[in-house]
């Protein structure tokens, strides 16, 4: 068949992708990032879908389209009415009009039953428009879902999974955990012609778990100690959430956001008795484990996934603290040591300005997501400049026992490392 897969890239649209491409199909991506050396990865943005005719061109030919797309919360360039409501309202009537067969969408676990954020409200609303449509449609309703890959909510797992002390987030709920296997699974049933449309299919695992029980899980399938709870009050909750407001702000998509406060409350249960009658019988998070062992590189990925924060965080901090030192109370240190190097007068004020500025520049571009790549480039550049500039204008300082030239090169490779870890997925 010749299938669509909308928000291709994600955890789930990923998987759907290879899956299927591996049975023969021939599968098109279409995602805001694409590969572009894929002939079948198509660039679309479901924020700008805003009628039937931006999918008339993508979609023609296609025989069945599977709907991946999903944010959590709003956000500069994120809006989930339109990814998760106008925007595929608009690709739904556009499937009506190429007369696609059979289209599959993925909402989420429980929006039928309450709908507590902007989240739930428009998944449930782009689920009645599709139900509205003369398609041959499906529904699908996945709880939290963990694979091999991680991404989202299955990713702060396994950094939480790392920790020593874990914390644990009052009033959430029970977790029906499904396997990414199992979902993929599903899509691949109700993609063959003997299949039934007009279904709506939880997608939840056998077991009911605690968010500390699924944590615990993680630990023992990287073979770790149990670790130890700290159970947060409220407050300290909330103020987690309300950070993962702002950072979402700066472009990035942290998974604990206000969005998720309320989600996680209602837990993520569901029936499995729609997926016993399609034959489908998924297995639970610790037969997963139990046959999936843990590697050194998923060991890596828990124990560096919060210090990605830290290691932004601090990067950060250090290039807009030092434009600000620059400018305050180390100014006069540093005309001196212009000066020092035979650079007078205006010269020497300039350069100590226009070191400042630079140094804030990087700072801010590191920490807005879209510019992050850019100005890390741009750090690792000026700091080698410095320690050239240091070394023909003021040699001394390599003898400095608080060794400020020797530690330009420790700090040029953290942010080798930023590099290598600024990708979500």
């Amino acid at each position: 068949m010749k299938i669509a897969v909308i928000g291709g890239t994600g955890l789930i649209g990923s998987a759907i992708v290879n899956h299927l491409s591996s049975r023969g199909h021939a599968v098109f991506s279409l995602s805001r990032s694409v590969c572009q050396s894929d002939p079948r990865a198509i660039k679309v943005d479901l924020s700008q879908a805003t009628s039937s005719s931006y999918w008339l061109s993508h979609l023609n030919g296609m025989e069945a389209v599977v709907n991946c797309a999903g944010v959590l919360q709003d956000s500069p360039g994120e809006s989930t009415s339109m990814v998760h409501h106008q925007g595929v309202a608009s690709l739904f009537a556009a499937c009506e009009q190429l007369k696609i067969r059979r289209v599959i969408h993925f909402s989420a676990i429980g929006v039928d039953r309450e709908t507590p954020s902007a989240f739930s409200q428009t998944k449930l609303s782009g689920d009645l428009d599709l139900m509205q449509r003369d398609l041959d449609w499906v529904i699908l309703r996945p709880s939290v879902v963990i694979g091999r890959s991680a991404y989202g909510a299955s990713a702060l797992m396994r950094g939480l999974a790392a920790l020593p002390l874990v914390p644990v987030m009052p009033n959430s709920g029970p977790l029906q955990i499904v396997l990414l296997e199992d979902v993929v699974r599903a899509v691949e049933v109700f993609l063959e012609p003997a299949t039934p449309g007009k279904k709506i299919v939880e997608l939840v695992g056998p077991h009911r778990y605690s968010f500390s029980e699924i944590i615990a899980l993680i630990r023992g399938w990287y073979r770790w100690a149990p670790a130890r709870e700290i159970h947060l009050p409220k407050f300290a909750s909330s103020l987690m959430y309300r950070a993962g407001d702002t950072i979402s702000f700066l472009g990035w998509r942290p998974p604990v956001r206000s969005t998720a406060e309320r989600e996680i409350a209602r837990g993520a249960i569901g029936s499995l008795e729609a997926m016993h009658h399609l034959g489908l019988h998924p297995k639970s998070p610790s037969e997963f484990f139990a046959s999936e062992p843990a590697s050194v590189q998923e060991r890596w990925f828990a124990r560096m996934y919060l210090l990605k924060l830290v290691v932004f965080g601090i990067l950060c901090l250090f290039w807009i603290s030092t434009a600000f030192v620059s400018l305050g109370p180390g100014w006069d240190i540093g005309v001196g040591l212009m000066r020092e190097g035979g650079v007078e007068g205006t010269s020497a004020t300039v350069t100590v300005v226009a070191g400042a500025l630079s140094d804030l520049v990087i700072g801010l571009a590191i920490a807005y997501r879209p510019t992050s790549r850019y100005g890390l480039y741009a750090a690792i550049g000026i700091s080698v400049a410095y320690a050239i500039i240091g070394t023909i204008l003021v040699p001394r300082l390599w003898a400095d026992p608080l060794g400020p030239m020797l530690k330009i090169w420790p700090i040029i490779v953290l942010h080798f490392v930023a590099l290598a870890i600024l990708d979500d997925r």
